[in-house]
């Protein structure tokens, strides 16, 4: 018997494309903020720094929490061998298409605005190959992690499937926060011996995106599967909780300290993967549970933007560097820079998503999935 579908979850949708569409302020603000990017002001701004901080330190975290929900939800629809076949799609057919067509151009244009083109040829042929990953690759990691989670979930989802009820057992967040503390230290003991082992095997871009990034957030992929199976746990995020509002805010102050007065030749990055495991957590509560009051409803426009919100993210990266390269010197205000770029980048995302619609070979492979004649007419409103 087929199993009946899960009724949606609006909420979860717009999280989703609302965590999707920050990486545009996101990347912008890095553009004006203190970090050093691609392309940067020639004065940094600390309050985009400070707006920049705050977006990273939990956005991937709980983006990873929904992507484990839905992924457990398509788990229980298709038989597994379907399952993985079409996630692996869905994820790994737009990356290999923004490849050639978004990053590489991004790359080759980087090494012209940067002058690195001249000193290409002496780099030696694992530096030229290291570099790649890192820049091909650039904000398409998710979904490279995306596909070893799903890969390594035919096993792990089959394991919690089988004892969800011992792990879900009395669960509550104080419990919950202790096992991410847990995690968090064991993932920082791991980097550390990482580093004191093979130090150099941190700065290889495919060990980065495939082992590192993976070990750091399966454990909110496997959170969001949990959610799914446990109407006790989703209601433990859904609730408001104050001691998560205020968690996370004292969270983000460590979270800033560290980023301020930590050094990368210390515990800084091991620090840094502790506080953001629990704020992740926490954080977690604090946006399914503002969502799930304030954007628990079928709209139109919503629609929209959840369809065309991996189209935009993915073409954002490219608009941001060509605007933070030719467009950024024009404008002496940060403030009006950032505003500009806000305009510059998602108008033209717009456009492209508009205009790739049109075309169904690109649908597919922007999508990863077969392209109906209606697949992205929104569901009427009343």
């Amino acid at each position: 018997m087929k199993p009946v579908a899960a009724q949606r979850e609006y909420f979860l949708d717009s999280i989703r494309a609302w965590l999707m569409l920050l990486g545009i302020p996101f990347h912008l603000s890095l553009i004006y903020s203190s970090h050093m990017w691609h392309v940067n002001s020639s004065h940094p701004s600390w309050w985009l720094t400070l707006f920049n901080d705050a977006i990273h330190a939990f956005r991937m975290q709980v983006f990873f929490v929904i992507s484990g929900y839905f992924s457990y939800m398509l788990y229980l629809r298709y038989p597994i061998k379907r399952w993985w076949k079409v996630r692996v799609e869905r994820v790994g057919i737009p990356m290999l298409t923004a490849i050639p067509l978004l990053t590489l151009p991004q790359f080759l244009m980087l090494q012209y605005v940067n002058g690195r083109a001249d000193k290409w040829h002496t780099l030696s042929a694992y530096d030229k190959y290291n570099t790649l990953v890192w820049e091909l690759v650039s904000h398409l990691w998710f979904l490279l992690v995306l596909v070893v989670l799903t890969t390594v979930s035919v096993w792990l989802f089959k394991t919690i499937k089988n004892n969800a009820d011992r792990f879900l057992d009395n669960i509550t967040l104080g419990k919950l926060s202790v096992a991410f503390l847990l995690l968090g230290l064991a993932y920082a003991a791991f980097r550390r011996t990482v580093f004191l082992v093979y130090p150099d095997i941190l700065r290889d871009g495919l060990f980065n995106f495939t082992v590192m990034q993976t070990l750091f957030y399966i454990p909110f992929f496997l959170l969001g599967a949990l959610t799914f199976i446990s109407p006790r746990l989703k209601a433990l995020f859904t609730t408001p909780s104050p001691a998560c509002f205020v968690g996370s805010l004292l969270a983000f102050i460590a979270y800033l300290l560290n980023q301020r007065y930590g050094s990368g030749d210390g515990w800084m990055y091991e620090t840094e993967s502790v506080i953001t495991m629990v704020l992740g957590l926490w954080m977690v509560n604090v946006v399914f549970s503002l969502g799930h009051r304030l954007l628990n409803f079928q709209s139109a426009r919503v629609s929209y933007f959840v369809n065309a919100s991996l189209f935009i993210y993915l073409v954002h990266h490219p608009l941001t560097l060509l605007f933070g390269a030719w467009i950024t010197p024009l404008i002496h205000s940060n403030l009006l820079g950032f505003i500009t770029g806000l305009v510059f980048v998602v108008g033209s995302a717009l456009v492209l998503y508009e205009a790739h619609l049109r075309i169904p070979l690109l649908r597919f492979l922007f999508s990863g999935k077969p392209q109906s004649k209606n697949v992205d007419a929104p569901a009427p409103t009343r």
